[in-house]
């Protein structure tokens, strides 16, 4: 690996109707919550690749389950290396694939949720930078859910990923806690939202189809337009009226 190098990886399980984002079952269907699961998944992959352009930043996919990679050809770009998810629980798997890639040679890494397809690449490049900073640290991408997109590291923390209540509120405040107690410097970066469950749906159609732009943090700072899952909540939107996905929207796709 190139001296200084960073992996981006996205973490993420194989879509499939039945196991992909079945909290947003109803409003979609299991076909239609897989479906948006691939979109997903392609706008993210688009985004680490453009922030991974380089010989020092390579975009990553750590991946379940082992034997699906084929499923991953033509979701993800040929920039893209798979490595596979190991261990039982989501701390385990975590942190395992913190060790796998330091042991592959990166010199830090990101783990990152395929939840947020508007992520805005802004916020990966500096996850980066803080990371090619002298001094181990932990960064943070945090979550408006309570959670994390995003957990930067330089060096195995196994203790990050103990005793966490994960999908709860309460991830990113035990996970900066656990930082303290090992004494390691927290870097928290300007929140974003997950979509996975039927209002942060309805809130990713406000974002791309309503009156009003997002507001954010940073003026320099935009929502990624996510071509995929644009083009299909659109298709959605204008087959079968936005009352079913979006009921609270204020405009639809063809008046934005």
């Amino acid at each position: 690996m190139p001296h200084g190098s960073c992996a981006l990886a996205l973490f993420v399980k194989a879509p499939t109707a039945g196991t992909s984002k079945t909290r947003i079952v109803p409003p979609l269907t299991l076909a239609e919550a897989a479906q948006l699961s691939i979109c997903f998944l392609r706008d993210t992959s688009d985004i680490i690749a453009a922030v991974a352009s380089n010989d020092s930043v390579r975009a990553v996919a750590v991946y379940t389950p082992i034997g699906a990679e084929s499923v991953f050809d033509g979701l993800l770009s040929d920039s893209f290396s798979l490595v596979p998810q190991r261990g039982e629980s989501f701390g385990d798997k975590l942190s395992y694939a913190v060790q796998d890639l330091l042991a592959m040679g990166y010199e830090s890494l990101c783990l990152i949720n395929s939840d947020s397809p508007t992520l805005p690449p802004e916020l990966l490049a500096k996850a980066v930078a803080a990371l090619s900073r002298a001094g181990d640290r932990v960064v943070i991408g945090a979550a408006e859910d309570g959670g994390y997109y995003l957990i930067g590291l330089k060096q195995p923390h196994p203790q990050l990923f103990e005793e966490i209540e994960w999908s709860t509120a309460n991830v990113l405040s035990q996970t900066i806690e656990r930082a303290g107690e090992i004494g390691l410097d927290v870097e928290v970066l300007p929140s974003w939202f997950d979509v996975d469950d039927a209002e942060t749906l309805g809130r990713l159609c406000g974002e791309m189809f309503g009156r009003n732009a997002r507001p954010t943090q940073d003026d320099n700072m935009r929502a990624y337009h996510a071509p995929f899952t644009r083009a299909y909540l659109s298709r959605l939107i204008e087959s079968e009226g936005r009352e079913r996905i979006w009921p609270n929207g204020n405009s639809g796709p063809d008046e934005h």
